[in-house]
C-alpha cells in the first residue's frame, strides 16, 4: 500500500483487524517490551500503545511480527518489487523478455526519491528525553532506538542516490552520554556507514548522520535490504512502499526523511568514541560495553502525529524473523544469479543469523570420474563466504543438488543429516582462521575476530546415522548425561568450562571413554552444559552448537578413529558449545516484569486476552 505515515499504516492495519490498542499507562522501562515479547510469541497483532509513561509520544511495534502482516502491508507492491531486485540481478532478463516486464522500468522510474521542500512546515522540535526510553532488558546500558533508519552520503559523492540507509542500534543515554546532547551509534562491521565514516575520517571531517523512527513501512524494510549493488536503499523504499522517498535538507545541511516521525541529525567526528551497550541482541545474548562512535546532537525533530517505532530483540524467532522471512520473498532468488552454481542458502535464524549458513550447489567439475566429491561447492562456499554479510558467518555446510533435488536448506534437522551422511570427515572440513566474525559473537578470540569453516558433502552416502544412542554408551568421565539430539548427532553435558587447558584433559576423558564404542553412526559429537535443553528441539541445538563455539579451537578430532584407518571417514568429531567465562550473558525474562505484564492482561479490557 501506499501508506503516506507510520499514522497512514497503524489505522490501516487497525481497520483490518492487525493492530489493538492499549490504552493503559504502561512502562518503557521492560514493560512494554515484556508485552511485546508475549504477543509475538503467540503471533499476536500489532500493539500500539497510546500511553508510554514518561514520554508524550505513543509507539507502535510488532508491525512485522508475522509474515502474513507483512505481506498484507505491502500486498500491492510485493510482485513488481520482486521482479525489480531480480532484474537489478539479472539484467539480460529484461533484455531476453522485453515485452514481459513493461512495467518494471516505470517502477523504478517513478520509485526515485523526491526532493520537496514544503515539508519542512510538518516537523516540530522536541529533544532526546522527551523520547520513548524504551528499555528491552534488565543488564542494557540504557534506552536504545531498535528501528532506526540510520542515514548518512558518501562524503566523495554527496546525494541521496549514494547514501545509505542502514539499521544500526542507537543507545539514547546511559553510560557516560551527556543528556539532550551525545548518544551512542553502533554499528557492525560489513556495514555502508562504515565506508562513509572512514572516508570522512581521511579527511579530518565530521560525518553527517540522519536517524529516521518512524515513516512508512518500507522504510525501515529497506534499511536492512541486502540489495544489488546500484539499487539504492531510497529507491527501493518508493517501490516497496508505492511512494517516493520524499526528503529535504534543514538549514544545517541534514538530510531529513519527510515521511518520517521522528529525525535526529548530529555529527560523528574522527576517532570521537564513548563505551556503549550492553544491549541484550539477536543472537539471545547480551553484546557488551565497547567503544563506539559518539554522535553530537544537532536538533530532533518531530511529526505533529508522531509516533515512535520499536521492536524487541533477543533470541529467535523475534520480530525480526518475520523481516528475514520477508527479505527471502523478495531477494531469494537474486544471490544464485551472482554466485555461479548456487541454488539457495539460508542464514539460519533459529541459530542467530551470522553464525551457521545452509547452503546447497551444483557439482559438476568432474562428471567423467565414478567417485564424485566436493569440487565445485567448495568455490561455491569461498565465493559465499566473501559475500557482503554473509561473510560474517562462522559455519557453512554445503550440498550438492545432484545428490537429493528435495534436499531443503529450510528443514534444518533433514539438512544437517544429509551432509553427514556424506562428508568426509578426514578431508571435507575446510577451516579459516584469524579472521572476520559478527560484531555481536563473543566466541571468538576478541571483538570481531574468529574463525570459519566449511562442512562440504557431496557424493553417495558413506554412512548410516543412529536413530538410537549406542547401547554401550554410557555417562563416564564426569559426563553426567547423553542425547541423541538428532539422528547422527550425540549431545554429551560436561561441567561447565572453566580453562582451555581444563577442556583439553575433558577431551581426553572422553576420547578414552569413547575407546572401543561404535560410533559409526554418530559423526558428530556436541558438548554442551544442559544436554536435555540442547537436545530438545533442533532449534536448541543449532543454537547451542553454533554460538556458542569458535572452530578453529572448539573442533576437535579423536585420535583413535582419525588414526585408524579401519574408521576411513567414519570417525567423530567433536564441537565444545559449552558457555565460556568470556562469553556474554543469555539474555532471561525477568519475572517481577511477567508479573506486571499478567495483572495488566487481568485489567486490560483493550488487550482483547492477547497477552
Amino acid at each position: 500500500m501506499g501508506y503516506k505515515s507510520l499514522a497512514d499504516c497503524v489505522a490501516d492495519l487497525e481497520k483490518h483487524g492487525h493492530l489493538i490498542r492499549i490504552k493503559e499507562e504502561v512502562d518503557p522501562y521492560l514493560e512494554m517490551a515484556a508485552i511485546h515479547l508475549r504477543v509475538y510469541e503467540q503471533q499476536g497483532p500489532a500493539l500500539y500503545f497510546e500511553k508510554v509513561k514518561g514520554s508524550k509520544f505513543p509507539a507502535v511495534s510488532n508491525l512485522f511480527g508475522t509474515l502474513e502482516r507483512s505481506k498484507f502491508m505491502f500486498r500491492d507492491s510485493l510482485p513488481k518489487v520482486e521482479q525489480l531486485v531480480n532484474l537489478r540481478s539479472d539484467p539480460v532478463k529484461a533484455l531476453k523478455n522485453p515485452f514481459k516486464l513493461p512495467g518494471i522500468a516505470f517502477t523504478a522510474l517513478t520509485a526515485l526519491p523526491l526532493k520537496q521542500s514544503l515539508f519542512k512546515a510538518t516537523f516540530s522540535k522536541t529533544t532526546i528525553s522527551e523520547l520513548p526510553q524504551i528499555v528491552n532488558w534488565p543488564m542494557d546500558g540504557g534506552p536504545f532506538i531498535t528501528m532506526p533508519q540510520v542515514y548518512t552520503e558518501d562524503i566523495d559523492k554527496p546525494g541521496v542516490l549514494n547514501a545509505n540507509l542502514g539499521m544500526y542500534r542507537i543507545q539514547l543515554a546511559g553510560n557516560d552520554y551527556e543528556t539532550n546532547k551525545e548518544i551512542g551509534l553502533h554499528y557492525q562491521i560489513h556495514r555502508g556507514i562504515g565506508v562513509h565514516q572512514s572516508k570522512a575520517n581521511a579527511k579530518g571531517l565530521p560525518l553527517k548522520v540522519s536517524i529516521f523512527v518512524g515513516g512508512p513501512p518500507s522504510h525501515p524494510l529497506a534499511a536492512v535490504m541486502p540489495l544489488p549493488e546500484g539499487l539504492s536503499e531510497m529507491t527501493f523504499a518508493g517501490a516497496l512502499g508505492n511512494r517516493r522517498f520524499r526528503y529535504f535538507y534543514d538549514d544545517e545541511g541534514f538530510c531529513i526523511s519527510a515521511d518520517a516521525d521522528f529525525v535526529i541529525t548530529g555529527t560523528v567526528y574522527p576517532q570521537d568514541n564513548k563505551p556503549e551497550g550492553p544491549f541484550g541482541d539477536h543472537l539471545g545474548y547480551y553484546s557488551l560495553t565497547h567503544p563506539f562512535p559518539l554522535m553530537k546532537v544537532h536538533n530532533v525533530y518531530h511529526r505533529n502525529d508522531a509516533i515512535w517505532s520499536f521492536t524487541v530483540v533477543g533470541r529467535p524467532p523475534q520480530e525480526d524473523t518475520s523481516f528475514g522471512a520477508l527479505i527471502h520473498e523478495i531477494a531469494g532468488s537474486a544471490l544464485p544469479k551472482e554466485i555461479h552454481g548456487l541454488k539457495e542458502v539460508n542464514a539460519v535464524d533459529a541459530a542467530g543469523v551470522h553464525p551457521l549458513l545452509f547452503a546447497i550447489g551444483s557439482e559438476r567439475y568432474t562428471p567423467y570420474l565414478n567417485e564424485r566429491r566436493p569440487q565445485e561447492i567448495l568455490t561455491i562456499a569461498n565465493h559465499i563466504l566473501g559475500k557482503n554479510q554473509l561473510s560474517l558467518a562462522k559455519y557453512l555446510f554445503i550440498a550438492a543438488r545432484e545428490d537429493d533435488e528435495q534436499l531443503d536448506t529450510h528443514d534444518l534437522s533433514r539438512f544437517i543429516q544429509h551432509v553427514l551422511e556424506r562428508i568426509d570427515l578426514t578431508r571435507d572440513l575446510h577451516f579459516h582462521t584469524q579472521t572476520t566474525i559478527d560484531t555481536l559473537d563473543y566466541s571468538g578470540e576478541g571483538l570481531n575476530s574468529g574463525s570459519k569453516v566449511v562442512f562440504a558433502a557431496a557424493g553417495e552416502k558413506k554412512r548410516t546415522l543412529a536413530t538410537e544412542l549406542p547401547v554401550d554408551l554410557i555417562p563416564s568421565a564426569g559426563f553426567s548425561d547423553l542425547k541423541l539430539a538428532i539422528p547422527g548427532v550425540l549431545v554429551a553435558q560436561l561441567p561447565k568450562y572453566v580453562t582451555a587447558e581444563i577442556a583439553k584433559n575433558e577431551i581426553a576423558a572422553l576420547e578414552e571413554s569413547l575407546k572401543g564404542k561404535d560410533l559409526y553412526g554418530t559423526p558428530l559429537i556436541v558438548l554442551c552444559d544442559d544436554a536435555a535443553f540442547t537436545a530438545e528441539s533442533i532449534n536448541n541445538l543449532v543454537w547451542v552448537t553454533f554460538t556458542r563455539s569458535n572452530p578453529a579451537t572448539d573442533i576437535h578430532g579423536i585420535s583413535e578413529f582419525i588414526n585408524n584407518k579401519h574408521w576411513g571417514c567414519n570417525g567423530p568429531v567433536i564441537i565444545d558449545a559449552r558457555k565460556k567465562p568470556h562469553h556474554a550473558p543469555e539474555l532471561l525474562k525477568v519475572p517481577e516484569v511477567e508479573e506486571k505484564v499478567n495483572k495488566l492482561r487481568e485489567k486490560g479490557a483493550s488487550l482483547f486476552g492477547v497477552i
